[in-house]
């Protein structure tokens, strides 16, 4: 009994802990989910979708064209009787004979972009430096020829011209210099596979800055260069390098790779040195490169750097200096050995011609020496060779 009296009051406490409800109340509904409007739902996804890339992308690609060229080639022609011509005996009775060349067009194709509402566009020389016809082609289909305003064979810049009646859409080069592993964006016409359409996008990171390239056998002198991991391929040369703000950051134009495609190391002139580019070949329609300074200079050797009581081989040795010469009036002697350059180190012939590109007659540049074991800074003002 009085375990039935301690079951009933258990049940009472239970109850008196429920909340209190009139008998006259309907029972409340259960909570229902509110579903948001379908709409709302498709705009919420679609902004989800869009980053600074895609934002970056969409600005820029109106920009972007492909350059279809037209070039004439000079190649020698391979005669089938060349062997039995370039015989001894036959040289002696009927002289030598002299090589054969014919010439044809060759159709090529690259990337660019429009730099100027009124119809400048940026590509690499060696896309249209020797183009005798040009014919850019818009993302939207239009097609339009150009002109070749001038070239720098040096650092792979040309600057080519649209004469139009209407304002084009035209990118803007980054004012900031880029930062190692940050997003960029490639565009290009990769293969030549779609031109008179939209570019293609890769996307990446700045491997690294400064970087040097070996000169090739076109003499093009690639310094300073920016690396980045994008997907660039033959025909994305001349393509802008763009950064998350769409800002040219830099002018797609090389890659090292052993197979020929893209291996994700490829390389862009930086921004500030094709804004100089572009200015001088607007300007005059080349670029000034007849510095003379009066130096000249040799590799250093192990053998030199001994002779001079060098503890480490390093710099550029110099074996004589013109009288007069701007080195002279600098105060460089024959026996100095170059150290460095507006602070960049020079340790072959190659890096000071390539370093004394970057200037033009006027210049001042601060060069580092070595003299008698003590090291000193004078200042060099570029000048203009008379040839």
């Amino acid at each position: 009994m009085r375990a039935a009296r301690l079951f009933l009051l258990t049940l009472l406490c239970l109850g008196c802990q429920q909340p209190v409800r009139s008998q006259e109340s309907p029972p409340e509904p259960p909570p229902q989910r509110v579903e948001p409007p379908a709409g709302n739902v498709g705009d919420q996804i679609q902004r989800s979708r869009q980053t600074a890339i895609t934002r970056a992308v969409e600005v820029v690609t109106p920009a972007v064209v492909s350059v279809n060229v037209i070039e004439v080639q000079r190649l020698r022609y391979r005669d089938p009787f060349e062997g039995f011509f370039n015989d001894p005996v036959f040289d002696y009775f009927f002289g030598q004979r002299r090589p054969y060349y014919i010439e044809r067009p060759v159709q090529s194709l690259g990337s660019g972009f429009i730099i100027s509402p009124d119809g400048y566009l940026v590509t690499n020389d060696h896309v249209a430096g020797n183009a005798t016809e040009i014919t850019v082609a818009f993302p939207d289909g239009r097609t339009l020829p150009a002109r070749l305003v001038g070239t720098d064979p040096a650092t792979d810049i040309a600057l080519l011209k649209i004469d139009t009646d209407e304002p084009l859409p035209y990118l803007t080069f980054a004012e900031d210099p880029p930062i190692v592993g940050e997003w960029v964006i490639a565009l290009g016409n990769p293969f030549g596979l779609f031109e008179a359409a939209d570019p293609t996008v890769t996307v990446g990171v700045v491997s690294a800055t400064n970087r040097d390239l070996q000169s090739n056998r076109q003499g093009r002198i690639y310094r300073d260069m920016i690396q980045t991991d994008a997907a660039i391929n033959r025909g994305n040369s001349g393509g802008p390098l763009v950064n998350a703000l769409g800002e040219v950051i830099g002018v797609n134009t090389a890659i090292y790779s052993e197979s020929g495609g893209s291996i994700g190391i490829g390389f862009a002139v930086p921004a500030a040195k094709v804004r100089r580019i572009v200015e001088e070949l607007r300007t005059n329609g080349a670029v000034d490169r007849s510095y003379y300074t009066g130096l000249y200079v040799v590799n250093l050797t192990d053998r030199i750097a001994h002779a001079l009581g060098m503890t480490q081989r390093r710099g550029l040795f110099v074996r004589d200096v013109d009288p007069d010469s701007p080195a002279a009036q600098a105060g460089i002697l024959p026996y100095d050995v170059i150290l460095s350059i507006e602070g960049e180190a020079i340790n072959s012939s190659d890096d000071y011609v390539a370093r004394i590109y970057d200037f033009r007659p006027g210049d001042r540049v601060s060069v580092r020496l070595l003299r008698d074991g003590e090291e000193r800074t004078v200042t060099l003002q570029i000048g203009r060779s008379r040839g």
